[in-house]
C-alpha cells in the first residue's frame, strides 16, 4: 500500500525537505473509485478521516507545482507549504457530483496560494496589487525572449498577448527590474558608500529631538513676542488687528468701520499702521 500516512504528520517541508519529498512520493494514488467514495464520505458525512486521506494522496501534486515556481527565489518548502493550503481549501470545497477528478480542480487552489506567497514575500515593497500587475508578474518573465529591455514592438506584443494596456507592461518591467535596498548602511560598508542607504535620505527630521526643541523655542518666543507687541497698541488698533486677524470669525473692513463709526479706508489704515508696528517690535 506505500508508505503510512501517519508518517507524514511529522514532517514539514521547511524541516527536511528532501525527507518530505520522498514520503509524499510514497503515498499511494488513489483510484478515481476510491477518490469518489472518499470525496462523498466527507461531503455528505463530513468524514474528516476522508479529507485526510484525500489531502495526503494528493501532496505529491502540491510539490510538483511548487517546482515550476523554483526562478522566484523564495524557499521551496515554503511554497509547499503554502500550496498545501490551498490543496486542503479544494479539498474541503470539492463536490463529488461534478464529475470531474479532485486534482483537476485543486489545481487552481494551489496556485492560489502560491502566488498570493509569493506576492507578499518576493519583495519587501508589494509588486504587484492590481488585477493587471498581477497577470504581468506571473506572465513577463516568460514572454520575455531576452534579458535586454523590451522594444515598443514587443512590449506591445505582450500588451496583446496578455490584454492589458501598454503602460503596464513597461510599469512591471522596471518593477521586476528593481531591487530591494537595505534602509541602514552595512556594517562593512566604507565611508564611500555608507552615504548611499536610504536613512542617510529619507529621514524625517520632523521628529528629530533638536529640531523639535527648535521649533518649540521659536513658536514660544514668536507668540510671547506678539503678546508683547500687541499690548503696546493703543485699544484700537489691538482690537482692529484682532478682529480682522486673530479671531475666528473674523471681520470686514466695512464692520469695522461701522463698529467705530469711521470709513473703511481708514481702518485699512489703522490695520496697517498696526502691522507695522507690531512687526517692528518683533524684529527689534
Amino acid at each position: 500500500m506505500g508508505t503510512s500516512l501517519q508518517t507524514v504528520d511529522a514532517l514539514a517541508p521547511g524541516q527536511n525537505l528532501a525527507a518530505y519529498m520522498q514520503t509524499v512520493n510514497g503515498i499511494a494514488v488513489l483510484t478515481a473509485d476510491e477518490e469518489k467514495q472518499l470525496a462523498e464520505d466527507l461531503y455528505y458525512n463530513d468524514d474528516l478521516e476522508a479529507a485526510r486521506r484525500l489531502v495526503m494522496s494528493h501532496l505529491r501534486f502540491v510539490v510538483h507545482i511548487a517546482k515550476s515556481y523554483a526562478g522566484y527565489g523564495l524557499n521551496q518548502g515554503d511554497l509547499i507549504q503554502e500550496g498545501n493550503v490551498g490543496l486542503m481549501k479544494a479539498v474541503k470545497r470539492f463536490n463529488p457530483e461534478k464529475g470531474v477528478r479532485l486534482v483537476s480542480f485543486a489545481v487552481h487552489w494551489i496556485k492560489a496560494e502560491i502566488h498570493e506567497f509569493i506576492l507578499r514575500n518576493w519583495r519587501i515593497v508589494k509588486v504587484a496589487t492590481t488585477k493587471a500587475q498581477r497577470k504581468l508578474f506571473f506572465n513577463l518573465r516568460g514572454q520575455k525572449k531576452k534579458l535586454a529591455w523590451l522594444t515598443n514592438e514587443e512590449a506591445n506584443a505582450v500588451a496583446k498577448d496578455l490584454n492589458v494596456e501598454v503602460k503596464h507592461v513597461h510599469e512591471m518591467e522596471g518593477r521586476l527590474a528593481a531591487f530591494d535596498a537595505a534602509f541602514d548602511a552595512g556594517t562593512d560598508d566604507d565611508d564611500d558608500t555608507a552615504y548611499q542607504a536610504p536613512s542617510n535620505y529619507l529621514e524625517d527630521k520632523r521628529y528629530d529631538p533638536s529640531v523639535m526643541l527648535e521649533t518649540a523655542d521659536w513658536r514660544e518666543n514668536s507668540v510671547n513676542g506678539l503678546e508683547l507687541a500687541m499690548n503696546e497698541l493703543d485699544d484700537r488698533s489691538r482690537d482692529i488687528l484682532q478682529q480682522r486677524w486673530l479671531s475666528e470669525e473674523k471681520s470686514t473692513l466695512h464692520e469695522l468701520a461701522d463698529k467705530y463709526g469711521v470709513s473703511a479706508e481708514r481702518i485699512r489704515q489703522l490695520e496697517k499702521n498696526a502691522m507695522q508696528k507690531v512687526k517692528a517690535s518683533m524684529e527689534a
